[in-house]
């Protein structure tokens, strides 16, 4: 920075002031920027950000798969955020593993990121409270904490699957078949099967498999619909429909959009939960926490929409 004052003729302060983005003189401005480019200087964030608050200048992002579409779209919301800052977000996944989940966050404290995003695997998240107190921005992302007080970001999982069944309901089917994880696989999960079970009230029975919807269409009574309720199921339902011949035959609504949904004909009908809308929401709660603002807990809800597109509107074959 002193090279790029005396190049410029210019004093430390105003260097400074050009390089964090303040107002200055536009003649100034430009010999600041012009030594900067001639010399290749490259602004030291994480420097700054220690002076100010001992922060790195940069956040993190902790999930179970960030390879997963919904993720990688609520990343690049994040990011959209983070860069206006001049922010850096280090990603990081977590394999399902509760151990792994604490370890990757306990690293990124070690690196000393000024908040952090976390799409939780783990029950107890108590041992944070510490690093909340002193400072540290912390927001929940699809389900709500627990053992800690902080801010959460969630969508609404419950009423995403109610709108697919009564979707799916409103075109005359009956026997919906429910395909996905359960309770056991966390909050979302949980909440997408309550809703399927309060949308089927008043028919015979629920159709749950866990996984594999083969064995559910080799039946003496077959669904005519399904209900996928996550991405990466809805594929493997698709690959299945496709295979037995049946995929422009059982209607089929998912959760959360695919890749290449444009290259699949019918396209398929889903309940999206505009991820990359939700990562910039959390990531502006965080940044709020960032830069000072100590009240309550907040929690913002995200409501979903149903995008028929094709396959959620096949009627059952009588």
């Amino acid at each position: 920075m002193k090279d790029v004052a005396a190049m410029a003729g210019v004093s430390l302060s105003t260097v400074s002031r050009v390089v964090n983005g303040q107002p200055v003189d536009a003649a100034l401005a430009a010999k600041v920027h012009r030594a900067v480019e001639l010399l290749g200087y490259r602004h030291n964030y994480a420097a700054g950000a220690l002076r100010r608050s001992g922060g790195s200048a940069s956040i993190g992002l902790v999930c179970e798969d960030i390879s997963d579409p919904f993720f990688a779209a609520f990343h690049r919301g994040v990011e959209q955020i983070a860069r206006e800052r001049s922010v850096a977000t280090l990603a990081a996944s977590t394999d399902g593993s509760p151990d792994r989940e604490r370890d990757v966050l306990e690293r990124m404290l070690g690196r000393r990121v000024e908040g952090l995003l976390l799409i939780p695997t783990g029950k107890d998240h108590s041992y944070l409270r510490r690093d909340v107190a002193n400072g540290t921005g912390l927001v929940f992302v699809n389900r709500p904490p627990k053992t800690i007080d902080t801010d959460c970001v969630v969508t609404d999982h419950r009423g995403g699957a109610r709108a697919a069944i009564e979707h799916l309901r409103a075109h005359g089917h009956r026997r919906i078949a429910y395909v996905g994880p359960g309770p056991e696989a966390g909050f979302a999960a949980a909440e997408r099967l309550a809703g399927y079970r309060e949308a089927m009230a008043g028919l015979d029975e629920d159709i749950v498999s866990r996984g594999d919807l083969q064995p559910l269409l080799a039946g003496e009574e077959p669904p005519t619909a399904v209900f996928s309720s996550q991405n990466l199921v809805t594929i493997e339902v698709m690959r299945t429909l496709f295979r037995l011949g049946l995929d422009r035959v059982v209607a089929h609504v998912g959760v959360d959009d695919i890749p290449l949904r444009g290259a699949i004909e019918p396209p398929v009908t889903i309940v999206a939960h505009e991820a990359l809308m939700l990562g910039r929401a959390a990531a502006e709660l965080l940044f709020s926490r960032v830069d000072g603002f100590d009240g309550r807990a907040r929690e913002v809800v995200s409501a979903p929409t149903l995008i028929p597109r094709g396959t959620g509107e096949l009627l059952p074959v009588s």
